[in-house]
């Protein structure tokens, strides 16, 4: 990749700053967020994305959002290396990986794709407090894939089907069959509450943050267009399982969702109701009961019809037993 540099003036001082011009084989599809993580190694995460924020990272010569995707040829402008903090690169110790490795399933994998399901409570890459995430963890488990990518992301309580690029090829021919609406996702959700009958929520979603430093998204007349469908999959007693589409992919959509219809998710310490959160603590039952349970699309390099099914995890199967024996009445007790 070809990187010239300039001086430029910068507190009374001279201080070196580099462009990066962006090619085929290395940066296009990829978000700025994600490119310099890979780039700017021994950076921390939060330090890169508080440049991206102050603008002193720009595209084009314009200041861009963390999750602006680059295009062949885009030029990136990066700040002096003294105005970027240096820190250890993420260790992830040889019992954590061990262990990750041993519930984070492969679904599928070729030369170009790799499918997982990824277990409830592993966010989708380090930061805020992370050291490490998925990404980084299936970088150390695939070193010879130097290219390797998240193509999309969930949630960190979410357990499921997660998809990474291998190749800049892929990266970019998946984000464009997202961008076309060409993969159809579908979750699996535990609400409290019952569903009569299937349903649709078509409102606008906002992200907020609090004064506390916490994030939330709420329905919101100026937020951005949001539409989930609603499938009634099973009935508990107290209890709904719902099969969840969401045709847009906003942040936190299915949760805010689900709870605007007072089907709030089990274990959904945000937006869920506290009470029946406690009482499936009770049962041995403390995660996050949203599940990225099936894909389908076809491979845009190979033309094959691709449809993959992430198996339920313990706690998932724990829950039906719980169900299925009328157990959360005794618990309320």
């Amino acid at each position: 990749m070809p990187i010239s540099t300039e001086y430029e003036l910068a507190s009374d001082m001279y201080a070196k700053v580099s462009f990066i011009t962006v090619n085929e084989a290395e940066g296009a599809g990829q978000r700025i967020d994600n490119f310099l993580v890979k780039k700017l190694k021994n950076i921390p995460k939060s330090k890169i994305y508080s440049i991206l924020r102050k603008g002193e990272v720009r595209v084009n010569k314009g200041r861009i959002k963390p999750s602006y995707k680059l295009e062949v040829d885009d030029v990136i402008r990066l700040p002096p290396p003294t105005n970027v903090t240096t820190s250890k690169a993420p260790v992830i110790l040889p019992q954590q990986k061990n262990s990750l490795a041993a519930t984070t399933e492969i679904l599928y994998e070729d030369a170009n794709l790799l499918i997982v399901n990824k277990p409830s409570g592993l966010a989708v890459h380090g930061g805020s407090g992370l050291s490490f995430g998925l990404i980084e963890l299936m970088r150390s488990l695939r070193p010879e894939a130097t290219t390797l990518e998240l193509i999309h992301r969930i949630d960190r309580d979410t357990s499921g089907c997660i998809m990474l690029a291998k190749s800049p090829t892929m990266l970019r021919a998946m984000h464009q069959l997202f961008k076309d609406n060409k993969i159809k996702k579908t979750y699996h959700a535990l609400v409290k509450g019952f569903a009569q009958e299937n349903f649709s929520v078509n409102e606008p979603l906002k992200k907020f943050l609090l004064s506390s430093g916490e994030r939330l998204v709420r329905v919101h007349p100026e937020g951005q267009a949001s539409l989930t469908k609603f499938t009634v999959l099973a009935r508990y007693e107290g209890a709904t399982l719902l099969q969840a589409m969401p045709i847009t992919g906003r942040t936190h959509q299915i949760r805010v969702h689900a709870a605007t219809r007072g089907l709030p998710i089990v274990g959904d310490q945000k937006y869920g109701d506290k009470n029946y959160n406690q009482i499936m603590h009770k049962l041995g039952l403390q995660r996050l009961f949203l599940h990225a349970r099936e894909l389908q699309f076809i491979c845009p390099l190979t033309g094959r019809k691709m449809h993959l099914q992430a198996p339920y995890d313990a706690a998932w199967n724990k829950l039906n037993l719980v169900l299925a024996k009328g157990h959360i009445e005794n618990a309320r007790k």
